[in-house]
């Protein structure tokens, strides 16, 4: 035990704690001890008893529970925020995703059409048709066109109308 003096003359006595009791105390004597291992306490002259032995309590652990609890709750409300945030942007891929679709479709409609529609001005039929509107005829000869190197080539001639 140490002992502070205090004003006025008077004295107080405080325990001294070992660094690693965590400021627990009881009333103990100091007994001895080897290593870490304690020895069977010796008997006093006043006293044939052995000394007791008692063990503290180990002091309850306590942590916070404020910081804790808002931990928690701050997880949690990121975690539904961020499911609300991402269930709206794939809500919102769906209707850009459907309004996509239907331009394709139509898109496609068209392109078909389209492709029908050089098909049929295409045929023998039309051709003929608007060779015709142009003054354009059938030919009725052949003409023949001779190059230097001796090759003959076949042409078709004039029609006959005018």
């Amino acid at each position: 035990m140490n002992v502070t003096t205090l004003s006025g003359g008077r004295q107080r006595k405080t325990q001294q704690h070992a660094p690693w009791s965590g400021g627990r105390t009881t009333a103990r004597e100091d007994h001895p001890t080897e290593g870490t291992s304690a020895l069977q306490p010796q008997p006093q002259e006043k006293d044939s008893r052995p000394a007791r032995l008692t063990v503290a309590p180990p002091a309850p652990v306590t942590a916070p529970r404020a910081p804790f609890v808002a931990l928690v709750l701050v997880l949690v409300v990121t975690g539904v925020v961020g499911i609300l945030v991402l269930n709206t942007k794939i809500a919102e891929n769906a209707f850009t995703l459907d309004t996509l679709h239907n331009q394709q479709i139509k898109l496609d409609r068209d392109e078909q059409r389209l492709k029908s529609d050089i098909a049929n001005q295409e045929s023998p039929v039309n051709l003929a048709a608007r060779a015709t509107q142009l003054g354009l005829g059938k030919s009725t000869s052949s003409a023949f066109l001779l190059l230097p190197d001796g090759t003959k080539l076949e042409m078709p001639g004039p029609s006959g109308q005018k």
